[in-house]
């Protein structure tokens, strides 16, 4: 009965093994691999596990990498299903002009952060962001109606686009300050706020068409590093896509 649960992103594999595909499924094993590591996942990683009935996942590295993931599915007879961004999916609507053109990544995550709040009692507008090589902000209504998001680079991306295009200036190793008074310092700040602050446009503008004061829930592997500059209240979980291949498993994979 047990699920496999694949993240695939730009930069890592995450995987976790869950006993059962539904929502407080108990987890079994996770782990981590860089992409350019996959293949030895069969031998590695994935080596003493038990077969899994099922294994679902979402993918942002392209067709390539799918395909080099899949290739080593190939130690147990399984076959993957992949999350493709959709009109409907577990209760969430998407508002893209394209729904197909969505990253799965957000879509999933929007899933998992939708039945977060739904699971606090009372359903309520969100934003939810995540951190990672680019940083991606999505407000959805109380009704569960992806209204659209943002798209803006990651800290790291910003650094290195500032250390190739201005002469003198070299990736920081500086702290976050309210008032940098040197150039690492300054760097490393200026990174932090401009992500801060699109996160707050989004909530103030959730706030503003809704009319009432959203949840905010931030994921990704530079997560713990962003919240605590954020201005708005928000809740950081460590593994919400993982949260929404659950509630979509649960949903596709009922006996």
């Amino acid at each position: 009965m047990t699920l496999l649960a694949l993240d695939v992103g730009n930069t890592r594999l995450k995987w976790a093994l869950y006993d059962s595909p539904c929502v407080g499924a108990r987890l079994l094993a996770h782990g981590a691999q860089f992409l350019e590591n996959i293949e030895t996942l069969a031998d590695g990683d994935w080596r003493e596990l038990a077969a899994p009935r099922w294994v679902l996942g979402c993918v942002v590295a392209g067709d390539a990498v799918r395909r080099r993931v899949e290739q080593q599915l190939e130690l147990w007879d399984v076959n993957p299903q992949w999350v493709v961004s959709s009109m409907q999916e577990a209760g969430m609507t998407n508002g893209y002009d394209h729904p197909g053109r969505l990253g799965a990544d957000r879509w999933v995550a929007m899933i998992g952060a939708r039945q977060r709040v739904l699971a606090q009692g009372v359903a309520r507008p969100c934003v939810v962001v995540m951190v990672g090589t680019a940083v991606t902000v999505e407000a959805i209504d109380a009704q569960g109606r992806f209204l659209g998001g943002i798209i803006l680079p990651g800290h790291g991306i910003m650094l290195r686009a500032l250390e190739s295009g201005t002469a003198g200036l070299h990736v920081p190793t500086g702290e976050v300050r309210n008032f940098p008074t040197n150039t690492s310092d300054a760097l490393t700040s200026g990174g932090t706020f401009a992500i801060a602050g699109a996160v707050q446009r989004m909530v103030d503008n959730l706030r503003q068409h809704t009319g009432e004061d959203p949840a905010c829930l931030m994921t990704g592997g530079a997560g713990w590093k962003m919240a605590p500059s954020m201005s708005s209240r928000l809740e950081l979980v460590e593994g919400l896509i993982f949260d929404g291949l659950l509630e979509i498993a649960a949903r596709r994979f009922k006996d």
